[in-house]
This record gives C-alpha cells, structure tokens and sequence, in this order.
C-alpha cells in the first residue's frame, strides 16, 4: 500500500474531528432564527414564495434542526404538486411522524404570525444561506485543525482535502443567477466580431491536424471531449500528440494540463519524446541508442521538450474533487488553456458507497462538464470502450452504445470521438485490397455544435506518433518543423503562463510544487 493510501485508511479509522462551530470563543454561532422563521411562515402564505428560496437555501441551511425538518416537508409537498400551506404542512409532518418534533402544529401556525410582508423574502432567505456558510467555515476549519494536529496526517493530503471542502461550499451554494439575455447578445456578437477579423479558421485549442480542426474548429472553450477506444488502440498516444500540438503550436501556444491516472509521468515523457525525435519507443524506455539517435533525441526531442509548456499530474486513484482543486490551481498559476484526462473510469467519484459504478462514472461526468463550464476551458476525458465491440460480428467501428459504464458520458459530453485501427481486428486490407498498415479512424459520432464526420489519420505507434494521411511527414498535419542541430526552434509565447517548463507532478508529495525559481534550472529528464 502507498502512502497516500495509507493516509486515507488512516483518517477513516481516526476519530472525528471536534466541531468547533458550537464553542469558539464560547460564542454562539452564527444564526439568524428569527429569519429562518420568517421565511418558512412567509412560503406557507405566499404561493411563489417556495420557488424563490428553495433556488437560494438547501434545508441543511436553516440553524435551528426543527425548521430543516418542516422546509424538508415542503419540497415533499412540492414534489407531489400538492399545495403548501399550515394544514398541509402539519398533514405532511404526521405522515412523515415528525409532527411532535417540531413542536406540534401549534408552532408551525406561529411561524405565519412572524410574517409581516413577503416581499424581502429573497433577502431573508440570502441571509440566512451567509449565516450557514459561516458556520460551516468554521466547522471545516475545526476539523482541519484537528486534522493537522494528528502526526500522522500528509500535510498535501490534507491541503488536497481542505481545498476540496471549500470548494464544495462554492459549488453546491453558490449558484450563478440568472442574466439578461441583452447582455450575453452584447457578448455574443463581440465574440462573433473576434472571429470575423481572424485570419485563421480555428477559434479555439488547435489540435494540430487540419482535417480535425476544419470540423472543430480548434477545441472550444466549455467544452467536454471524450475520446474513446478499446484498449492499445492508441489513445494515450493521441492525446499526447494533442497535448504536444497545443502546447508548441508555432503561432498559438496554448498551456496543457495532463492528467494520467494510468501512467507515470517518465513513461508520458518517454512516450512524447519518441514522437518528437522519431526515434523508436523501444529503444528509448530500453536505453539502447546509437550516438547519433542519442543526438537526435537532444536535437529534435529535449531541446524542444523543454521549454513545453505541459504541466503533467500521474497522481493515481485521483478522485474528482482532488482534481477539480489541481486543474483550478492549474489554470490559476499557470494559465492552462486546455486539460486532458487519461482515462475516465480510473479517476473515483464522491466516495458514497450507496452509488453503484454507474452512478458514480456518471456523476464524474457530469462534474467533469460543470468544471470545464467553470473553468471556460475545453476539457479531454479519454474513455474505454465497452466489450460489445469485440462481439459485434459486423463492422467494429465504435458507436455511442459501447462507451463503458455509463450512458451519462454520452449525455455529458459536447463532443464524442472514436479512434478505430482496422489493423487492431486483424484487418489487414481494405475493400480496394489495399494495406491498413497505420490506417486510423477518427469518428466523431457526437458533436453539439457540429457536424458529424469521421476523418483518417496514419499511426506510426512505434514512435507513438500520428500524421495527416495525406502527409508522410510532419508531426500533427503541418504543424511540426523538423529540428536539425544548427536551427532554433520556435519561441513559446502568448498565453504560455510563466514561460513554463515541462512540469510533472508526482502524486501530491513535496516535488509536485514550485518552492523555489531554481526548479527551472534543473534538467527535466
């Protein structure tokens, strides 16, 4: 067992944290019942009120445990479109038998006795919400200074799990409200103007193959990419060649996130410098390499590789909330312009043991799009495939149905692609009689703001590089020079963060962060 696992078994056995959010200072804590009060008597008198504060406050808002349980009767009521008034209420609390816990109907008939007007019930319902945001701000802290006093607790561990505690507080309570749609008009049409007085046709993350990128335009800002394929098809290789195309575009650099959950950062590399270099995979992980391929490598690979602005996290077992606290500081610190994932049914969801493996996929998903709406950033899952494809006895081009585990992903996602090699099912000549030798497919069999069209690419995965079929050479269709030892290659600028390196994270311990500027001095390989 590593230990980071080791961690966690740890501070699930350990007892749990003291919460401080009823004894600081002796005070008591932040509440405002006489608000709370307000606004339960106020929605059992105004129709519309309901609608107003459920957006706004969540039962476990209210302070006093009495006014959670008689709200939760309410969005019973709601639920079955039933009206919510006294007699309601009180019928729907003896249902549930806990009438006598709120004090009986006597008290739920006061609470309309407080009410003065409903018109400030959106107000009221705000204060009450910054009331609960208080108090659980001062519980997260009680248990991280509980936490932090234990000797045996990983401080990244737990700096991972703080951030991840507050963020959930954003997340679940602080909602983006409604805008006015003369505004995002404004917004649209600047942005359509951008995009008139471009010269080039890609408005987003290039991907470095023009026949991609004349049907996607680059990958969009918000959105979420699954990139599916059976196994050794060659998805880690592709996203890789993305993720180089992006980061060391000649005209438009963007900053890449990569996250492997399945490889270590040194084989990611290995990986990325057999495609720069063009010199075999196997000779690179073995060592074996002649004097002038070890020049090349330096020549074509690590000199360029370098100055890349790719910032890669092989932590294992990430869990979604740990990753949405790294790619937030990533976009933060480094500018990052685009994430890729590698692969989706490895990352863990919430860790409620109620969820069964498709529900849990699912919710990934779904926190997967809202990240990348957050974030304003195109996001990259890479997905397995499903076993149906072997067992298909027709073509074995993969469709929307084979994704594994959750159908959510198919729902989730703005963009949907596959990679299919004839050569993995032993196809070795096409209808023509022609080789499939390095043939690819890239379906895209999902796309929202798009048409739907499959383009073809050649695999040379011996060098883990793919190319425009049209093209024998280049690196991403066209975008890649050739670097001999005389020439320069081109300079990372606009939109590169600091200037980055290429930057590996390992797991969460003390070599994953930037604590001091003679980081960039060191050689990364």
């Amino acid at each position: 067992m590593d230990l980071t696992s080791l961690n966690k078994e740890r501070n699930k056995r350990r007892k749990p944290a003291i919460d401080l959010s009823t004894m600081v200072y002796g005070k008591v804590p932040p509440q405002a019942k006489e608000l709370e009060e307000a606004i339960l008597g106020a929605i059992m008198l105004e129709k519309s009120a309901f609608d107003t504060v459920t957006e706004i406050v969540k039962p476990e808002c209210f302070y006093v445990e009495a006014h959670q349980i008689i709200f939760r009767a309410m969005q019973g009521l709601q639920q079955k479109s039933m009206p919510i008034d006294i007699l309601t209420v009180v019928e729907e609390l003896k249902f549930r038998e806990q009438l006598d816990a709120v004090g009986g109907p006597y008290y739920v008939t006061k609470l309309t006795n407080t009410v003065v007007s409903t018109a400030n019930i959106e107000a009221h319902a705000r204060i009450v919400l910054q009331k609960f945001i208080q108090r659980e701000l001062i519980r997260i802290s009680g248990e991280i200074i509980g936490d932090a006093y234990e000797d045996s607790t990983d401080v990244f561990d737990l700096l991972d799990d703080s951030e991840s505690k507050m963020f959930n507080i954003t997340n679940n309570y602080l909602k983006k409200n409604f805008e006015d749609i003369g505004n995002v008009l404004a917004k649209t049409i600047n942005r359509i103007d951008e995009l008139r007085t471009k010269t080039e046709d890609i408005s987003g993350v290039p991907s470095g193959f023009s026949t991609l990128d004349r049907i996607t335009y680059g990958w969009q800002p918000t959105d979420l990419i699954i990139l599916a394929a059976r196994p050794s098809v060659g998805k880690t290789a592709f996203a890789l060649n993305l993720a180089r195309n992006a980061a060391l575009h000649p005209t438009k650099p963007i900053p890449v996130g990569f996250f492997s959950l399945e490889m270590s950062a040194a084989q990611l590399v290995q990986r990325i410098l057999s495609a720069e270099s063009e010199i075999k995979m196997e000779k690179i992980s073995r060592g074996k390499l002649e004097e002038y391929e070890y020049q090349q490598l330096h020549a074509k690979g690590i000199k360029k590789l370098e100055t890349a602005p790719i910032f890669i996290d092989d932590t294992a077992a990430l869990n979604i909330f740990e990753f949405r606290a790294k790619a937030r500081r990533l976009v933060n610190k480094h500018n990052v312009g685009i994430i890729i994932i590698d692969y989706l049914q490895l990352m863990s969801g919430s860790g409620d043991r109620n969820n069964n493996r498709e529900q849990e996929i699912s919710s990934i998903s779904r926190n997967l799009k809202a990240l990348a709406k957050e974030l304003g950033i195109p996001i990259i899952a890479l997905s397995q495939l499903s076993r149906a494809v072997e067992t298909r006895k027709e073509s074995k081009m993969p469709q929307l149905s084979d994704l594994r585990e959750s159908g959510a992903i198919e729902q989730d996602a703005d963009m949907v692609m596959f990679i299919y090699r004839p050569e993995y099912y032993e196809v070795m000549n096409n209808e023509m009689g022609e080789s499939t030798q390095g043939e690819t497919h890239i379906r895209i069999a999902k796309h929202r703001n798009g048409s739907l069209e499959t383009i073809k690419l050649r695999a040379k995965l011996e060098i883990q590089k793919f190319e425009e079929w049209e093209e024998e050479g280049g690196f991403g269709g066209g975008n890649w020079r050739p670097v001999t030892p005389g020439s320069t290659p081109p300079a990372s600028s606009g939109g590169a963060g600091d200037g980055g390196k290429l930057f590996i994270q390992k797991g969460s311990r003390m070599n994953g962060g930037d604590f001091d500027e003679g980081f960039d001095n060191e050689a990364p390989f």
